[in-house]
Parts: C-alpha cells; structure tokens; sequence
C-alpha cells in the first residue's frame, strides 16, 4: 500500500515565510520509505514540539555550544519563596495573636495607679500572667483580640479610602519631596482621627477584668465606638474628656511614633543589608577560590537562596528592633494618652500586683474566684495633667485623695508594666530565631 501523506509537509510555511525552510531547516519533501517510517514512529518531542530521528534532541539557541539549559536553582527559588513567605505569617501570627496576653497585661499595668510594682522586668509581668490565668482562665489573657483586629480593619479601610479619594500618598517613594512628605503624614493622621474612637472602645475591652462583665458581642467596639464619637449624648459621665481633648495626644503620639519606627526600620535596614553583603561577597570569594562555583553548582545557587532569605529576615528584624526601640522611647506618652482614653467608662482592671495589693490604694472588690480587681477613677484635665499627675484624683466613696503620678522614684511610674512590652518583643524574636532556625536545617539537608 502506498503511503497517502504528502511529498512535502510545508503546511506552516504561510506562517514562517515560503523561503524559511520548516522545522528547523529540516525538510521532509523528498524523504525515503525508512525516513517516513522513522517519522512516524519516533514520538513528538515535547520542548519545541518536532518529530526527530532516533538520539536527536531539539536543538536550542541560548548558548554557543547549543546546549539545553537546565533548571539549576528552580527547586531553590521555590524554597526561598516559602520561606519568606513562611518567617512572615510567622512573625505575624506572633505579633497579633501569641503576643496579644502581653499587651493586655502593658495595658492594664499602664492605667492601675493602685499597684506598687512597677513591672519593669519581664519576669514580674509573667507571674502576672500566671495568677490571671489560674483565678479566671487563659481566656482572659486574650480577651479584646478581636476588637484589635476590627480596629486594624478600619485603620486599613479609612487609609485606603483616604488615600484614593484625597489623592494622598500611602508610600513615600525613594527620592520624595517635601509635599509627599506632608501629604503622607496628612493622611496618617486623618486614619488616626477615624480610628481613634474605636481604639478607645479596643482598649477598655482589653483591660476590663473578665469577672465583673460579661463577654462583650462582636460589634460591641462599633457600638462603643461611635457613642464615644457622639460624645456625651450617648454617654453622659462627667469625667469622660470629649473627643476634642483627646485628638492633640492621640495624634502626637502616632505620628511620633510613625516617625520614630520609618526612620530607625530604613537605617537598620540598612545597616544589616551592609553586613549580609560583606558576608555574602566574602562567601563568594571563598566559592571562587575552591572552586565550587563551577563543579558544585548546587551549592552555590543554595548560598543564593540564603542571602535572599536573609535579606527578607532583615528587613524583619529591623522592623521589630525599631518598633521595640519607638515603643520604649514614647511609653510615657503612651501610658498618659491610655489614662485619658479610659476616664470615665467604668473600667474595672485586675490586680496587677499578683494578688497582694494594697487595699488602701482604691476600691478592690474580692472576685468569686478570689481575684482582686480594682476600679479606675481619675480626674485628668490633659496630657499634662496625666503626665505629672498634680490635680488627679482617686474617687473613693466620694472622697478624692490626688495620685502620685511622679512620686520618689521619678518618672519611673510611668514606665508601668514596660517589662510587657521586653517580653512582647522577646517572643516576636525568638519566633523569627525559630522560623530562620528551621528553614536553615531544611536547607542543609536539600
């Protein structure tokens, strides 16, 4: 039987031009019945899709030699993807959540003027942490989590909206001028003003004792918040500070703050980029003087991928030294702006002192579970009132007695419960040591 294909098979020559020969210069017009035969039978080759003889391979055009690049470093880049990827959830799940009890005891250890320690040691705030969670349970370590993620929400939702429709800058590019400058920390401060009532209502559910409420609903903060916003309407208390008083704190202390972290994360940065790539040119030269750069190359695509998870680790780094480093230098500030915010709502804190707290300092009412929990009740006419503490007033059955905000030992009252804000950061370390730790010994073993 004669065979019925074509003489010739030039049905792409439309495409590829009537004088460019088809397929790699292969022409089949003209072939014999052993060369048909091998056509047939030899199956596709799959890179550039042509049917070749037997023992011939696609020919390529990336090198002189005309050799097939291989994939060398895809594996890798994969890891490096996944992990950067992983140190990152991982940080951020140990910010927001593992560290929240830290936060909740800063807090409450930051407006408990009746307490005597002072918690300036992470070790003191853990026994805290421990009586808490034995008299009312580990709950109570993260009670106010969800509020803080809803006030994140709307921090995020108003900056977006703001941005987009004022035409503000979120992002400073490398080289700005003076009007990005302000217009970025415009809308910093616009984001701060929407959110701040929200924050107000965050941080009472964070610090009010779990065994005199119950479990505040889901969009209690909303509600809280914008009764907060409405003013004395809707919560008409005589020592609550209109919203007014409280915008000049809040914003200074934000934007402060923002200042402070933007300018020690990009020097760190910096600084830490520098060493890792001091330390990656000396690795290089050490590859090239072995040379493991040419019969090892696995090796050095693998010290590649370990400088760009380095530099990804870095920029982590910096971000957590700087904000421990702008927490620290504005927590005075911070501890006053918390004071105002919590005038005149009521709140009820737990004993910060373990349990062996004065009782002539305030109020205290014995819990059914035997914990102590005292009312806050403070007179504060502003931040400077708050900070030096001169006409502040404990309200107990009618009887005022002023507080001593800065006492004998200095300022040191102010720095009520920093000892949280050590460990807080501490774990936020030891979790990214751990993430750099793990990704390393799986690294070594590829």
């Amino acid at each position: 039987m004669s065979s019925r294909r074509p003489d010739s098979f030039d049905g792409l020559a439309g495409y590829r031009g009537r004088d460019e020969p088809l397929y790699g210069g292969r022409s089949f017009g003209g072939s014999s019945s052993s060369d048909l035969q091998h056509w047939v039978t030899t199956p596709p080759d799959i890179p550039g899709s042509r049917n070749l003889h037997t023992g011939e391979r696609t020919p390529t055009h990336c090198g002189d030699g005309g050799e097939e690049p291989q994939p060398a470093g895809g594996s890798t880049d994969q890891l490096d993807r996944f992990a950067g990827f992983g140190i990152g959830l991982v940080s951020l799940f140990t910010e927001n959540v593992l560290a929240h009890p830290c936060v909740v005891i800063r807090r409450q250890c930051q407006i408990n003027y009746h307490a005597r320690c002072q918690h300036l040691s992470p070790f003191t705030v853990v026994t805290v942490m421990y009586h808490v969670g034995k008299t009312q349970g580990p709950k109570a370590l993260w009670k106010g989590m969800g509020s803080t993620f809803l006030v994140q929400g709307i921090s995020l939702g108003a900056e977006g909206l703001l941005s987009e429709c004022c035409g503000l800058p979120r992002e400073l590019p490398h080289r700005w001028t003076f009007k990005q400058v302000a217009g970025h920390f415009l809308l910093k401060g616009l984001t701060v003003m929407v959110a701040l009532p929200f924050y107000a209502a965050s941080l009472v559910e964070t610090v009010q004792s779990e065994v005199v409420r119950e479990p505040p609903g889901p969009l209690e903060c909303l509600r809280e918040g914008v009764a907060r916003l409405l003013g004395p309407r809707l919560l008409p208390q005589r020592r609550l500070l209109p919203f007014r008083r409280l915008l000049a704190p809040a914003l200074l202390h934000s934007l402060l703050r923002y200042a402070l972290l933007t300018t020690l994360q990009t020097a760190i940065t910096a600084l830490i980029r520098y060493f890792l790539s001091r330390t990656a040119a000396r690795k290089k030269a050490a590859m090239e003087n072995t040379g493991l750069h040419d019969d090892q190359g696995s090796i050095v695509s693998a010290s590649s991928a370990e400088t760009a998870v380095d530099g990804h680790f870095a920029e982590l780094a910096a971000s957590l030294v700087a904000s421990l480093a702008a927490d620290v230098a504005l927590y005075p500030l911070e501890t006053a702006l918390h004071r105002l915010l919590v005038q005149g709502t009521r709140t009820i804190v737990d004993d910060t002192d373990g349990g062996v707290a004065s009782l002539a300092g305030g109020l205290a009412y014995l819990a059914a579970g035997g914990g102590v929990v005292l009312p806050i009740n403070t007179q504060y006419d502003g931040l400077h009132d708050a900070l030096t503490g001169a006409s502040a007033g404990v309200l107990t059955g009618g009887r005022g007695a002023p507080e001593p905000a800065v006492t004998a030992v200095g300022g040191a009252c102010l720095y009520r419960g920093v000892g949280a804000v050590l460990l807080q950061y501490g774990l936020q370390a030891a979790a990214l040591w751990a993430a750099r730790t793990a990704y390393s010994a799986v690294a070594a073993r590829r």
